[in-house]
């Protein structure tokens, strides 16, 4: 796969939990409380060492036995054979105690430097490990490939992008690609796709005689969509590459494909990110479209990150859409690949309407052009489709993205709810306003 690939075995232990340990919500209420009371509730926790991850307490709305009366809520974790006892102990000094054991879950990043943690590369298509690759019995592709992977693996949130001085060779691999993909676009190209690409040659140095720097192109990005580049080593699994885009952060490479096979490539390459992924990014539609499937990842199992993955792969990677009575690619593998990009327009490949339910679970071809290609009536009809079919993907949890923090919040208690809740009210009002100012 471009750019996005399962991985299977990995370890999904979630980031607060280790060994045989569960995860409880618990709620319980303390009656007439003083100190003494809650003394002995804590005493409870301190005695099966229970890990506390949320204590929240407020007062009966309606009290049994006096106004001094608590409900607390609690989100902690215990070793598994200690939960019924700890339940059992809790009762003697609470009342109303009830107990919801959550399921376990894949870790998923919370904030945005935990992307710092999601580099689990995919090493099938290495060159230093694939036969195949045409960089296989090239010493020095390999060294610089591995000086690329050490810029990748030693970034974190917040350093500047690496500024990459590329060979004359490399420039001259880039020169190829460029030239003939630029020719087809105009015909080939949604109209989302061309106004980004003409932005890029005019402020982001896109050019046939210069390789985009990231730095330059995620400044620009961030500007349009609040998304933003990282680099990459090579290919990640899709649990890591999907999980970055729930905080808009797209992983690209760096490095450039095999100078001996300029117009193909095994595997991502700084062709694909900047020629196909970037330009699409910069659609705010787009960039929601992308945003979503990330959201969807987090905390899914791995039967529903495969179905994840394949949506990703016939929309993202090898999309088309219907725009003016024509067909056009939107799809990033599609839009840098001279060879392809000519095949899914012409009347050789099968057309499907795109249907998520459908297309999550269709197979898909990675070594060859695509037999099958799904069509979208338009991006914001796409992106309909798959809101509504992330919603049912089951999960014990709901999760909401704060833009202003770039952290998810897990909504696992109705302060959080309301919380989100009124921050959505204030937008609102605001976008009221703004509607009655107009009238």
């Amino acid at each position: 796969m471009r750019g996005i690939e399962s991985l299977n075995g990995r370890d999904s232990l979630d980031s607060n939990r280790e060994g045989s340990r569960a995860t409880l919500i618990l709620t319980l209420t303390l009656c007439n409380v003083k100190k003494t009371e809650l003394s002995k509730a804590a005493k409870v926790f301190e005695m099966f060492e229970t890990q506390i991850h949320h204590f929240e307490t407020r007062r009966v709305k309606t009290p049994k036995n006096s106004s001094d009366d608590l409900d607390i809520f609690v989100e902690c974790e215990v070793h598994n054979p200690d939960v019924s006892i700890l339940i059992t102990a809790l009762k003697r000094v609470a009342e109303d105690v009830k107990s919801n054991r959550q399921d376990k879950v894949p870790w998923f990043p919370r904030k945005i430097q935990d992307l710092d943690k999601c580099h689990h590369l995919i090493t099938k298509y290495d060159p230093s490990l694939n036969h195949a690759h045409p960089g296989y019995a090239d010493l020095e592709y390999k060294r610089r490939r591995a000086f690329f992977a050490d810029l990748a693996f030693n970034y974190r949130i917040g350093d500047p992008l690496p500024r990459i001085e590329y060979t004359a060779q490399e420039t001259a691999t880039w020169r190829e690609v460029y030239r003939n993909l630029r020719s087809l676009y105009p015909t080939h190209a949604c109209t989302q796709y061309l106004d980004a690409f003409h932005q890029l040659e005019k402020y982001c140095g896109y050019q046939e005689d210069n390789i985009p720097q990231l730095q330059d192109v995620s400044r620009f990005l961030k500007e349009r969509t609040g998304f933003q580049l990282r680099p990459a080593a090579g290919l990640l699994s899709a649990r890591d590459f999907l999980a970055s885009l729930a905080f808009r952060v797209f992983q690209s490479t760096q490095y450039i494909r095999h100078f001996s096979s300029p117009m193909h490539s095994l595997e991502p390459d700084c062709c694909h990110e900047l020629l196909g992924h970037v330009p699409m990014l910069a659609d705010k539609e787009f960039a929601q479209f992308s945003q979503d499937i990330g959201l969807a990842s987090l905390g899914s199992s791995e039967a529903e990150i495969e179905k994840l993955a394949t949506l990703y792969w016939f929309t993202v990677e090898f999309g088309l859409c219907k725009q003016n009575g024509s067909i056009k690619a939107y799809g990033a593998g599609l839009l840098s690949s001279y060879g392809e990009l000519m095949y899914a327009l012409s009347n050789k490949p099968e057309y499907k309407p795109f249907d998520p339910e459908v297309t999550a679970v269709y197979p898909y071809q990675d070594q060859a052009f695509q037999p099958v290609y799904f069509i979208a009536e338009n991006l914001e009809d796409a992106k309909a489709k798959l809101q509504n079919y992330t919603t049912k993907i089951k999960k014990p949890f709901s999760l909401h993205y704060d833009p202003f923090t770039s952290s998810i919040e897990v909504m696992n208690t109705p302060q959080k709810v309301k919380k989100a809740l009124c921050q959505t009210k204030e937008e609102l009002k605001n976008l009221c306003l703004a509607l009655e100012n107009l009238s």
